[in-house]
């Protein structure tokens, strides 16, 4: 049933669905030649066009310094990244890829704005102005955002008018910052040049399936709302795992270490929705407000209570200092001190070369007070376990307490698992999170985009770590051998309370 220009609802399996397509808008992207462009950005438009979610006149140009032309360009994506697709999108492929443009140009050149800025009005004739804009996407290295924006600036290329039309958005990709200073700089420069509504910082976890759900799930479920607090929970584990090393980026890596690469965006964001109050309504300051109060409620992390570490060989790895000190393994328990999380430890985890990827946030639940299954005691029951499985599979499990069939009264543990897989059509997948992302900044939705304050906030809470480790005088760093679980020193932590880390 239609309901506006683009809006659509329709059924899901007994559930309501709304669908917004964006309206005519063209995506510019800086660093098309890039790994992430081409890897990420034109799989996820091409996987919006092809579910009709990207405007049939939205138009497509890259922007790199290598000297190429349009035809040039769409033949070198098809080459590179979608002839592996199977040959029935061929036409599909095509019509996608004649929505692609090149513009060549030195990003320190001011002729290069200029000249963009007429390509731009040249692509544009067949959009009207007022029900159009432009989405700019920094797909380059941190140090060229600061130039480029100011260019763009210069060159008229970010003007909006007094309402807001045309539109001007800019997605920006992390590292936002190295430390609380260089962010807050950073966040200065950026306000310099735009308004906040116009700023898109993106955190590609936040648009994948199970963290999008995470509300929902708190708050659209009666069952869980009332258990979600220090009464009924134990402890809340947080892990992103990767089995990788540093791979290509052993440069970038050893200057950034691990607890920026991942604790200061990815980690602190899933705790903020897990741990969050319920926002007055589902609008993205309003989502953006809460997220903000609970970082601010984190109690001053303890250096104590935190373990880093080191997989052996990392130090033989391309671009790595033969001497470093450089963190691929952080762990940490912290406490938040508001009415709903008092005493309850969150453990929270990320590292590299580790036994498996994956990401997951587990919910402990406490035991139950008093057993009447005499002579099974409440200690002797496993407690009732909520993990949502972030990735690889995306979805969720809940652990509970069952009979086992047969004569006698045998108790147990019963997994109820659910992937989100499993309700998609034949032939459907789970779209890529930056299908997601990239849609709401077309919409202007910044829900599921992380805001400033948030950024300083975060770096608040890790800056004494940081600075413990640049003065080396707490915490040593732990070998730990690849493909395992982490320093068996990581295991102390949640030891404290009497439970171990859900592998």
């Amino acid at each position: 049933m239609e309901m506006g220009a683009n809006q659509y609802q329709y059924k899901w399996r007994g559930g309501f669905c709304l669908e917004v397509n964006a309206l005519p808008n063209t995506i510019v992207i800086f660093g098309a030649s890039g790994d992430l462009t081409g890897r990420k950005l034109l799989p996820a438009l091409y996987g919006l066009s092809k579910r009709q979610l990207l405007h049939h006149r939205s138009k497509i140009i890259g922007c790199a310094r290598t000297p190429m032309t349009d035809e040039k360009f769409r033949n070198y994506l098809f080459e590179k990244w979608f002839s592996s697709l199977p040959a029935s999108e061929s036409g599909e492929i095509q019509a996608f890829l004649e929505r692609v443009y090149y513009q060549p140009g030195d990003y320190g050149d001011p002729l290069f704005y200029k000249t963009l800025a007429a390509r731009l009005n040249e692509l544009e004739t067949d959009l009207n102005p007022e029900h159009s804009g432009r989405v700019y996407y920094l797909a380059v290295p941190p140090v060229l955002c600061t130039p480029v924006i100011r260019q763009m600036s210069t060159a008229g290329l970010l003007q909006e008018n007094q309402d807001a039309s045309p539109w001007r958005r800019v997605i920006l990709e992390k590292p936002f910052g190295h430390d609380y200073e260089s962010a807050l700089e950073l966040d200065r420069m950026l306000h310099q040049y735009l308004q906040e509504r116009q700023i898109y910082r993106i955190d590609h976890y936040l648009g994948k399936e199970t963290v999008q759900n995470i509300m929902i799930f708190r708050f659209a479920n009666v069952i869980f709302e009332p258990v979600w607090n220090a009464k009924y929970i134990d402890s809340v584990q947080i892990t992103a795992a990767e089995s990788v090393g540093v791979e290509h980026r052993g440069g970038y890596f050893d200057h950034t270490g691990l607890l920026r690469d991942m604790f200061q965006n990815h980690i602190l964001e899933m705790l903020s929705l897990v741990a969050m109050e319920k926002p007055e309504n589902s609008d993205a300051e309003s989502i953006r407000n809460e997220k903000l109060k609970l970082l601010k409620s984190i109690r001053p992390i303890q250096i104590n209570d935190v373990v880093r570490g080191q997989y052996e060989d990392y130090r033989n790895e391309p671009g790595v200092q033969h001497d470093s000190d450089t963190e691929t393994y952080a762990a940490m328990k912290i406490y938040i001190d508001n009415t709903r999380w008092n005493g309850v430890p969150f453990y929270l985890r990320s590292g590299k070369k580790l036994a498996e990827k994956r990401s997951s946030i587990s919910i402990r639940f406490k035991p139950v007070s008093h057993s009447v299954f005499y002579p099974v005691r409440e200690e002797d029951l496993a407690p009732n376990v909520l993990t949502l499985n972030v990735q690889p599979e995306e979805g969720l499990s809940l652990t509970i307490q069952a009979k086992h069939p047969g004569p006698k009264l045998c108790i147990g543990s019963l997994n109820m698992d659910f992937k989100y897989a499993s309700i998609l059509e034949p032939g459907e997948s789970i779209p890529d999170s930056y299908e997601r992302l990239l849609l709401d900044c077309m919409l202007g939705d910044q829900t599921l985009f992380i805001r400033s304050d948030t950024i300083l906030e975060a770096w608040k809470l890790l800056m004494p770590i940081l600075q413990s480790w640049k003065e080396k005088s707490e915490n040593p760093l732990y070998p730990y051998p690849q493909g395992s679980w982490g320093p068996k020193e990581a295991n102390l932590l949640p030891a404290e309370q009497k439970t171990i880390w859900l592998n």
